[in-house]
């Protein structure tokens, strides 16, 4: 049985939703009886590709990771959401100008706050409010997409390996972060033996320290150096 919102659940609902407060009161009765809070564990699949429209997902706890993944099976990261954030396209089936398909996973456990697709779709045809949160959110996840296809396209692997190392320390709040060499590969799009290669020049130069399953920063100033 899915788990109804309880009063904690739905607070969070009513903050989180930039909408919420410009809704008719039916509209709001009607997110509290019909939303649901889901929980994943580490690595679960919560969207397949066009497999999947459950609805429009507001992060309560945890870390999810939307990606793409080509026909043979490589994976790369278009970007994390954490909480408080909103997923667009869990929802994706309800906007015929969007074709392209994600997929999300935890990248550990979480909970999520579902507005089931067809409440979302009512609710974005008869609120304006709601019209523009999504125009809002596609600009901001097109704005991410582009930002990704820049570093594939025009960054060296080293710059682009020394950014993700970066941005993993600010979401870790930890320059010691538990990551393997399939992981940073899944992420940056590319093989494991290219990611083990370029993280043991970076040992090598000494910024940083590798273990089994372990990365630490040990010189964050010429990371950012390498980095731009």
């Amino acid at each position: 049985m899915v788990p109804i919102l309880d009063k904690e659940d739905f607070q969070f609902l009513q903050e989180g939703l930039p909408f919420y407060t410009q809704l008719e009161p039916a509209q709001q009765a009607r997110l509290r009886q019909e939303c649901a809070r889901l929980s994943y564990r580490q690595g679960d699949k919560l969207h397949r590709g066009s497999q999947d429209c459950a609805g429009l997902m507001l992060v309560r706890s945890g870390r999810l990771r939307v990606y793409i993944l080509s026909q043979s099976g490589r994976e790369i990261t278009l970007y994390r959401l954490l909480e408080w954030d909103i997923c667009l396209f869990s929802a994706a089936c309800i906007f015929r100008d969007i074709n392209f398909e994600v997929w999300i996973e935890a990248e550990r456990g979480s909970e999520v706050i579902l507005i089931p697709t067809a409440l979302f779709g009512e609710l974005s045809q008869q609120n304006i409010a709601v019209a523009d949160t999504v125009n809002h959110l596609i600009a901001s996840r097109f704005s991410d997409v582009m930002w990704v296809m820049e570093q594939v396209l025009f960054m060296s692997f080293d710059k682009r390996l020394a950014l993700f190392l970066l941005e993993q320390q600010a979401i870790e709040g930890s320059g010691r972060m538990e990551l393997t060499h399939d992981m940073i590969a899944n992420h940056l799009g590319t093989a494991r033996e290219v990611v083990t290669r370029m993280l043991k020049y970076f040992q090598g130069e000494g910024m940083v320290r590798l273990s089994r399953g372990m990365i630490e920063i040990v010189d964050e100033g010429r990371l950012r150096a390498l980095a731009g």
